[in-house]
């Protein structure tokens, strides 16, 4: 009896596991992207590099996130989650929001596991146009220029930027170039001070 030879086995892309697919998968895509951004740096870091820290396809990064500027803007918007702090920053009305933004933006630069890839971040936007585009959008757009528009006040994306300028030139300074005294300075003693400022910025007609 004649026995037909074996087939070659076909090459291809692995079947997807649950690890792959599993509600888990989108987390430890994102931390790895933070991961891969904070130590590589927004030039090096690439979505094939971010699968193979997260352990999936290439295919699923794009799936969840789309490009590399999506990735990186859902790295920001893990750090800062808009969603929550929104509310909470616009809850008690105007008395008091420029105290309760600075606290909320210096706090997420003073909380560790969030400062080291914000400073990758950071630095990123100084050198490569593509990351720096994606951080001015979500200050702006999905933080400051949300609140001021909700304050219904006059030239709000205007008054946006002028907050995001104040706020990111702190952050310049304490936490990359690191300049003292600023950089040692008292978290409260900063909040203090810059908080009339963000006052005025958002709130005066």
């Amino acid at each position: 009896m004649h026995t037909p030879p074996e087939r070659p086995k076909r090459r291809g892309r692995p079947a997807r596991t649950t690890a792959d697919t599993g509600p888990g998968a989108r987390e430890r895509i994102l931390e790895a992207a933070r991961t891969e951004f904070a130590e590589r740096g927004y030039d090096k870091t690439s979505i094939r590099g971010i699968a193979r820290a997260a352990g999936v396809d290439a295919a699923l990064v794009h799936h969840y996130f789309g490009t590399k500027d999506e990735v990186f803007a859902a790295a920001i918007e893990v750090s800062f989650e808009p969603a929550l702090v929104i509310p909470s920053v616009l809850g008690g009305g105007t008395d008091g929001l420029g105290e309760r933004l600075a606290r909320y933006f210096i706090g997420v630069w003073e909380n560790p596991a969030s400062r080291a890839p914000m400073l990758a971040i950071m630095r990123s936007a100084l050198t490569h146009e593509g990351a720096a585009k994606v951080l001015r959008g979500f200050v702006l757009r999905r933080l400051l220029e949300r609140i001021a528009e909700a304050l219904d006040v006059p030239d709000a994306t205007f008054r946006a930027e002028l907050a995001a300028s104040h706020m990111l030139g702190i952050v310049m300074l304490r936490y990359v170039i690191q300049a003292e005294p600023l950089a040692s300075a008292d978290p409260e003693k900063i909040i203090a001070m810059v908080a009339p400022t963000l006052q005025r910025y958002l709130t005066e007609t």
